[in-house]
């Protein structure tokens, strides 16, 4: 028997499962020259947080009258600006059809998942359903705590929990967690709060000095923030899809 035959054969790959963050495109309808000029528009407020990001378009709010959604023209105009879609979430049989024929990956709607969620939910009538020992309580999600500064082109990430940095982020570093941020010093780079979708998590700094700021998708650049809370300790949160600075109290 050859070695490759036994048991301890190592293989080429694992798979194991991600934490990304990834950056959801909402399209309400599309016309190829708008949709390009808008879209260099965004990337040009925040270049370095744009460039090569992967791109899930959604459809959930797509109220477009054409049937043929052209799907090769949104990935061509992406790529020429370096960004990539990878996906599609949401849409209608048609849309999904269009969009595997794409070669886009296929992710289901917040209505599809919570109609999926009800149908799972929902024992059959004529079944009997057996008494599930007490599910294990929850373990509270992991808290990442920096003690160093994050400095210029370092990324600090936090996919599980929240991220405590208790020095300054400096300006070209990026930290990102899937719930809160706090800051116990400057925050002069990129914040991105929320990255799977959390709406209620936030962002807390002692001075606010950010060149991005990001809550389960929805972002402000510098030039958003200046006129606000601009370098002051504060909170950011998100409230009806807005990003909202508020100054922190002293105690």
């Amino acid at each position: 028997m050859s070695d490759t035959a036994t048991s301890g054969v190592k293989h080429g790959f694992q798979l194991k499962s991600a934490s990304v963050s990834m950056t959801a495109l909402e399209l309400y309808y599309f016309d190829n020259d708008e949709f390009e000029e808008t879209l260099k528009e965004k990337i040009s407020q925040a270049p370095g947080f744009f460039r090569d990001i992967p791109l899930i378009i959604s459809l959930e709010k797509y109220e477009g009258l054409d049937s043929e959604l052209d799907f090769f023209k949104i990935i061509g105009t992406c790529r020429r600006n370096n960004i990539h879609v990878i996906g599609v979430r949401g849409g209608n049989d048609d849309q999904r059809r269009l969009a595997r024929g794409a070669s886009l990956a296929l992710m289901p709607g917040t209505g599809q998942r919570d109609r999926a969620h009800e149908t799972d939910a929902t024992p059959d009538k004529t079944t009997e359903v057996a008494e599930s020992p007490a599910a294990p309580t929850p373990q509270a999600a992991p808290t990442r705590i920096i003690s160093q500064p994050v400095r210029s082109g370092q990324q600090v990430h936090a996919p599980d929990g929240d991220l405590v940095i208790l020095a300054p982020v400096q300006a070209g570093a990026e930290v990102l967690a899937a719930g809160n941020i706090h800051i116990y010093g400057p925050l002069r780079g990129r914040a991105l709060a929320g990255i799977h979708g959390a709406e209620s998590a936030r962002i807390f700094c002692q001075s606010l000095e950010a060149e991005l700021v990001s809550i389960a998708g929805h972002y402000k650049i510098s030039e958003d923030l200046q006129n606000n809370g601009w370098k002051s300790a504060a909170q950011i949160q998100l409230r009806d899809d807005l990003l909202v600075v508020t100054p922190l109290e002293k105690a």
